[in-house]
């Protein structure tokens, strides 16, 4: 049992715990004794598990884009247990298609899920973090944030938002005790793929191949995802136990060899430019001779 900073048992916030990396995360941290406010748009998927840990989980119906669903899950969860320790924003889905080719509604739910939603939650428990001089949120982003690959335009850009709020926020947050780690997994073993993915149709000629090769690489993944989400359970438990957190954590070596040539990447080209990059800098001593003349 793992004790928080008063001498309570840790008590965890997660949404999307039907199944997937949120189900994995919650089954473990109730097997080892600490407590955990599942949450889900479908409430009935987190019965089973609500009923084998009755006194430490509370099932809770939350849609992450109603902020009136938000509120309410924060007020029972702090009813019930005082206090949340650790917030996790798993929940999450993907709409992939060609930027020229995205609807605007389609868009905005993604932001909505993706981003928005997150920041809904954020703003709802901090008080309660503050008030406790403690906490720890994990926004969950995506190995996509350093590759850039055709047709996830939008799934990637709501993520790359989501990593650059957390950073921000761990400077805000840090002298009140609390810490802030972004979790960016690769491609694991869920049914993400079949349940929180959308891939939308080309109505242009000139994106069908790309469209036709994506659903191709998606067959192919499916069967070949090297992440075991029950491992990757146990990083995240290994860094929210950590004195020292990462701000960053990636999960699984699909990520790690991503990030690693997303930073080769981006050096090579800042130091191919780095002349013209540097030249635009005020040069005082020009700028006083010119005045001179």
């Amino acid at each position: 049992m793992v004790i928080s900073s008063d001498n309570q048992t840790r008590v965890w916030f997660i949404t999307g715990c039907s199944r997937g990396l949120g189900r994995a995360l919650a089954e473990t941290v109730l097997k080892r004794g600490e407590s955990v406010v599942l949450t889900a748009r479908d409430k009935q998927q987190l019965e089973d598990l609500a009923a084998s840990y009755e006194n430490r989980a509370l099932a809770l119906r939350l849609d992450v884009t109603k902020p009136e669903e938000v509120e309410e899950a924060v007020k029972r969860a702090i009813s019930k247990f005082g206090r949340i320790d650790v917030l996790v924003n798993n929940a999450g889905y993907q709409v992939d298609g060609a930027v020229e080719e995205m609807d605007n509604e389609q868009i905005h739910r993604q932001f909505n899920t993706n981003f928005f939603g997150v920041l809904e939650i954020l703003r709802t428990v901090l008080p309660h973090m503050r008030q406790q001089r403690s906490g720890h949120i994990l926004n969950v982003s995506s190995l996509a944030c350093f590759e850039a690959n055709a047709w996830m335009g939008f799934y990637t850009s709501s993520k790359m938002a989501l990593e650059g709020i957390s950073g921000c926020l761990a400077q805000e947050v840090a002298p009140f005790g609390i810490k802030v780690t972004i979790v960016e997994p690769g491609g694991f073993r869920t049914d993400f793929m079949r349940r929180s993915y959308v891939l939308t149709d080309s109505q242009i000629e000139d994106y069908k191949p790309l469209i036709d090769e994506k659903r191709q690489r998606l067959q192919e993944n499916r069967k070949t995802a090297p992440g075991d989400p029950n491992k990757a359970a146990m990083a995240i438990i290994k860094a929210v136990d950590s004195d020292n957190p990462p701000i960053r954590l990636a999960l699984g070596a699909d990520t790690v060899k991503s990030i690693e040539g997303a930073l080769e990447f981006i050096k090579a080209g800042l130091d191919s430019w780095r002349s013209v990059s540097t030249s635009t800098d005020f040069d005082e001593v020009a700028a006083n001779e010119a005045q001179l003349v």
